[in-house]
Formats: structure tokens, sequence, C-alpha cells
């Protein structure tokens, strides 16, 4: 008898029956359920039931586990694993094993094929040490003469029935990351996006969960597919079925068609379950980003970028004026905005012109860049390589080169359209462009923009975003094996590209365009859901911010920057000294927290924290009016119970804690918490936790 698998880590698992003739079956992805000797997993696999004929004379549908990629051929009625054709013909698989399941390392693997249809499917997953759960699946044509066009190709996981509240984002520019609750009845509850980007109104997860799951409380489970062109996300309930989560690739009729022998691979599908809530998963995720090779070792460098100080009007005495200021206030790295390039005095012309326009700066970058790092300073440029203004040189010379149909153009936006970096001339052309720069100017870091939507990416008349995507992410690898130093920037008007596709192979985002620091608390708070504070690009702005033109005081502000990668985007000419004297005090205190802002566990709740064995950081704001007159009481999770800790005030609002601190044990700050002073609306304390 062939024992069932169970893949087990850091309190998670995931049961597969693989008895059966066909792919693994998911019999229990959640809790792990501890040792189970043999006798207990199949009585585990038996308990999960199989296939029951429906009393109302429809298919047989599967309860309690489900293949891993689903089909009409296992009784299943809801979005297919895998669809496609051959010429129209066999849309329908009937998947059979092909060989034995491998595990290994944490890891199976399984393949199955439909020899009629002439389909093969190899199945990856692994249960990484902190729990995440890397779903992929490849997809082979093994026809002997002609293409199959693959339709979908999907990561999905069963969730249980305990699993009816689901909870996405939504958003647009300059507000990204927007909560929505629902229920989870039957049907599919799907987000889709054809944006060519993972989008500003992309969820950078899809989680489901017991009723009224918390930060701190209910079980959770969740989903990131870790691609930058089109994608879905889905939760789906059908009358008689396994709810399951899931997503992949969304794909345009005809953009995969393999030819014989030719294979198409999923984006990885990151699954998470937790049993403390949100902030369960989100451990799982941090843990797992800071556990890649790639993932940014230094401390992360505070930043200075000039766009909201100077926009167009580049001047070298200007800039290298806020140079001399920024280095005062203890920026370590200065960053050259959009309009260095020709023709660039708005955004109207000269994308794709990739050098230095010598009207504006004669002799070049250099004298800014010597400038720049005779301060101590590292030196970042900004770059939209992906597109191109119609006016322009490149667009005049090679209008061939703009993602389009023949005689189709699609409509501009932002005065701009596409490049199709999947033509090798043009990925040529764009690496040769940036190493120049990257080279003369031994550049530190690119702030890469993406500034528009992909509309009707069609070259040749094929559906095009998905080979546009591994090309973009072609070049960035090229890019970063020829500079292994060189730290990038994912920007796309703010937080449009954000996904773990694009951050294999970037350093940072920029979360969002608004530096509105009312706005961010909610922006930073979810996206921090995914991703570590210090991937997370904030910045201090200026007063009323550039985007809402809402007032807020400079200790909001701040406060606000630093539980980030944090920066300031703001004419600090324009400071007062006061000011000035503001921003030193608060650097200093980012460049003394940030090992514990940019290492420790986040948790949220009465306040948002960064907790790490020896020492937290909390922020506690007041964002609107509040009803109340007296102080809060505020608890601070996360904290070792028995451990003694000293909780004091370093920076905020004026109000203090007594002036030697507050010293209690975690237990008694985790359940009884502090009676912070009374707050008005914006204003925020950041308290300082260290053991006693």
């Amino acid at each position: 008898m062939i024992e069932p698998v169970v893949l087990a880590a850091a309190g998670a698992a995931v049961v597969l029956d693989v008895a059966g003739p066909g792919l693994p079956r998911v019999v229990h992805w959640g809790a792990d359920p501890g040792p189970l000797d043999e006798v207990d997993l199949r009585a585990l696999v038996t308990a999960a039931g199989g296939a029951v004929p429906s009393t109302t004379g429809g298919p047989i549908q599967p309860v309690g586990s489900m293949p891993l990629l689903p089909t009409q051929w296992d009784g299943y009625a809801g979005r297919p694993g895998v669809t496609g054709d051959r010429a129209g013909r066999w849309p329908f698989l009937r998947l059979a094993r092909a060989g034995a399941v491998t595990v290994a390392d944490n890891t199976v693997v399984a393949e199955a094929v439909d020899e009629t249809a002439g389909v093969r499917v190899r199945c990856e997953l692994r249960l990484d040490a902190h729990g995440v759960l890397h779903v992929q699946h490849t997809l082979t044509n093994v026809g002997c003469t002609d293409a199959w066009t693959v339709a979908a190709l999907r990561t999905l996981l069963p969730i249980p029935e305990q699993a009816t509240e689901i909870l996405d984002f939504t958003g647009r520019w300059g507000l990204e990351r927007v909560p929505q609750r629902r229920p989870l009845g039957n049907g599919t509850h799907a987000r889709e996006s054809r944006r060519g980007r993972t989008g500003h109104d992309a969820t950078p997860l899809l989680i489901a969960g017991t009723p009224g799951f918390e930060f701190a409380r209910g079980e959770v489970w969740a989903v990131h597919i870790g691609w930058s062109g089109g994608h879905e996300e889905y939760a789906e309930r059908i009358s008689g079925s396994t709810a399951v989560l899931g997503g992949g690739e969304l794909l345009e009729p005809g953009e995969v068609r393999l030819e014989p022998g030719a294979s198409y691979t999923t984006p990885v599908g990151f699954f998470a379950w937790s049993g403390d809530g949100l902030d369960g998963v989100r451990d799982r995720f941090h843990r797992m980003i800071r556990d890649r090779a790639g993932h940014p070792r230094t401390p992360r460098p505070l930043t200075l970028n000039v766009w909201e100080a100077v926009y167009f009007d580049h001047d070298l005495d200007r800039l290298t004026r806020l140079a001399d200021l920024a280095a005062t206030v203890g920026v370590e790295r200065f960053v050259l905005d959009d309009g260095w390039f020709p023709g660039r005095r708005d955004d109207t012309a000269g994308l794709g012109d990739w050098v230095v326009d010598p009207t504006v700066w004669p002799d070049g970058l250099h004298p800014l860049v010597d400038h720049v790092r005779g301060l101590g300073m590292r030196f970042g440029l900004w770059f939209e390589p992906e597109m191109v203004n119609p006016d322009s040189r490149l667009a005049r010379e090679h209008p061939e080169w703009i993602l389009a149909s023949p005689g189709r153009l699609p409509r501009e936006h932002r005065h701009q359209h596409v490049l199709d970096v999947a033509r090798p001339e043009v990925a040529d052309y764009l690496f040769t462009a940036i190493d120049a720069l990257v080279t003369e100017y031994a550049l530190d870091y690119l702030k890469w923009d993406h500034n528009r939507d992909l509309l009707e990416a069609a070259p040749d008349g094929v559906a095009g975003v998905h080979r546009q995507t591994a090309a973009v992410y072609g070049l960035l690898d090229r890019i970063r094996a020829r500079h292994p130093g060189l730290e990038i920037e994912s920007c796309a008007s703010g937080g449009g590209r954000v996904d773990l596709g694009i951050l294999a192979r970037t350093d940072r985002v920029w979360t969002s365009d608004s530096n509105d620091a009312l706005d961010r608390q909610q922006i930073q708070r979810w996206t921090g859901l995914l991703l570590p504070p210090e991937l997370m690009g904030s910045h201090v702005g200026p007063s009323p911010a550039h985007t809402t033109w809402r007032s807020a005081g400079l200790p909001f502000r701040t406060a606000t920057a630093l539980v980030g990668h944090a920066g300031i985007e703001w004419d600090i000419s324009t400071c007062t000294p006061e000011e000035l004297d503001t921003l030193r005090e608060w650097a200093t205190l980012y460049k003394r927290l940030r090992p514990i802002l940019h290492s420790g566990r986040t948790v949220d709740g009465d306040v948002y924290g960064v907790v790490t064995d020896d020492a937290a950081v909390f922020v506690h704001t007041q964002l609107d009016n509040a009803p109340e007159l007296r102080p809060r009481r505020v608890r601070l999770p996360g904290l070792a119970p028995d451990r003694r800790y000293r909780v004091t005030r370093c920076w905020g609002a004026d109000a203090a804690l007594p002036p030697d601190g507050v010293t209690l044990t975690g237990r008694a700050l985790g359940t009884v918490g502090l009676e912070l002073p009374w707050l008005r609306p914006e204003q925020a304390i950041v308290l300082e936790v260290s053991a006693a």
C-alpha cells in the first residue's frame, strides 16, 4: 500500500493522498496534525472522503480532498486547474499518473499525462522552513504534430468549511491597498488584472478565514501569485465540492501556444496558513522573504529623492544645495529623478533616449555625482526603460519597437507607449544604454519606473503580456548579473508593481506616489502583510502633501515614514531651521532603530509594532477624531511574557510617559497594556522597548 505524504514545517502542514491513479490529492492544508503513524495517515485520508454521486443527477463531485489540478474528469464543477485545446479539440484533460511521486527535502513532485490529448504536466509542492507552500506546475506539449494552446494553468489548494470570510484589497493611484471584506458563500470571488503589471488595485494577498479573524486571532489561509503580468487570485465554493483558494497567470486567448516539445511553467503560487490570525501569515511571508539569497543584508540607507523637490527643473546649483542640506540632515543616498535626458522638460518627450541631456548637463552628471559622493552619500538615478514617448529620437527611428499590432497603435497614456522588450534588439538597446550609465557614473541605485498599463499588447496580432513580462525579468536579471552590487527599486506610478516576481529581481518597492502620511498609514499597514518593512520605500513629504493637499504636522509625517525603508521627498531648502533640526533628530533615530525595524517580527492590533528577542518599537497613532477625552489603554503584543521591559517615548507628539519610563513584564504589557497620552487626530507616539 502507498502511504500518504505529509510535508510539515513551522506548525503548518499539507497532507497528500498519493495512492490513486491520477495526481496526488490534497487531504489537508493547515495546522500540523502532529506525529502520525501509518495507520493514522490512512485513517485521515479515509476520513477526508472521496467522490460521491450527486443526488440531483449532476456529475460526481469530489469532497474532502482535491487533486492538484482538478478537472471535470474528477467531477469538479469549479474553475478547472488546467484548460486548453489542440486546434479546438481535447479541451477536457484526463490526467493519469506518469511515474512515481518523489518526496525529498520537504518537496513533492508528481507527473501525469493525457496521452490522447498529448499533454503532460509536472506538479511541484515545496513547504519551506517557514511554513509557506510554494506550488508550481509545468505543462508540456508531448503531441507529435501540432500546437497545444494553454488557456489556464492554476495553482490552487482546498480550504475547509470554517473559512467563511475573505479579505482582499483594492485601490487606485495614490491610494493602494484599500481593504475590503465579505462573506465567502457559494460561487466565485475572483480578482483579475489585465493591466500588464501588478496594478494599483491588485491585492497582495487573497485571504480566507474563520469568522471574525483579526491580526492576532482566527485561522486564515492566504495566497499570493508571484507574477507581474496578467494574474488572477480567487476563492471559490461550489455546492457539493471542497472550497478552494488559488490563482495563476491570467492568459489572453492564444497567448501561450506550445509547439510539440515546448513547455509552459506557471508563476509560483505562495500559500500560507496561520492559526494566529493575520500576524501569523505576515510572519511566515516576512521570514520567507528575508531568507532569500538576494535579500538586502546591509542597513537600508536613508534616501533623499528629489522628485517632489524639483520635478523636471534640473539645475546643478539647486541640486548641489539640496545635496549639501541632505548631508547635514544625515541622508545616505541621493536619487536624481525624472528629467535628466534630452527634451525632458515635462512628461511629453524624451522617454527612450537614455543619454544625459547635454543642454542641461554640459559636463554630464559628473559634477553632481562627484559632489554627492564627496559628501559621503551614494548616488541613484531614475529610469523608465519599458516606455517611450512618441516625441523621442527612439520612437522616430524605431516605431516598430512599440508594443502594438501592425497598424493598430494603442491609446496613448501619459504621452507614452510601451516598448516591446521581448524583441531581442529592444532588450539589447536598453541593456546597453543602462549598462553604459551605470558604468560611467558607478551608480549605486536605479529607480525603475513603469507609468502606464499595457493596453492591447499584441505584437504581430498575438497577445504579448506573458512574453513582455518574461523579457523584463530577463533584462533585470541581465543587468543584475553585470552589476551585482547595484540596487533597484520597483516603482510603477508608486505601488503599481508590487509582487514577489518583480521582487526576486529588485531590492525594494516604491509603496505609493502619495506621501500623505494619513493615507500612508493604511497603505503601509496592508502592503506590510506581504512585505517586510525594509522593502517598502517610505518618505517624509511636504505639508500640504502634493497628491492630496492635506496638511499634517512633521512629528506625524516622520513617525509614519520611520517604519519602512525611510527617506525624504521634499524640497528641504524650504525648511525652517527647526524643521531641519527635527529631520536630523529623526534621521539619527531611524539609523538607531533600523536594526530592529528591519529584522523583527511585525505585530498589529492596538498599535503597530516590530519585535525582536531583546527589543521592540511600537507606533501609537490617532488617525481621526475619537469620542473619548481620556487616554487610551494600549496593549503591546509579541513580547516575551516573563521578561521585564522598559518602555520609553522616543518620538512623536508632545506627550510623555513618566520621565524614567515604565518597566513591566511582557505579559503585563501584552494583556493589561499602558495608558498612553491622549492624542489629537493625526498625531503619533513612537515607543522604544528594551529588555530591563
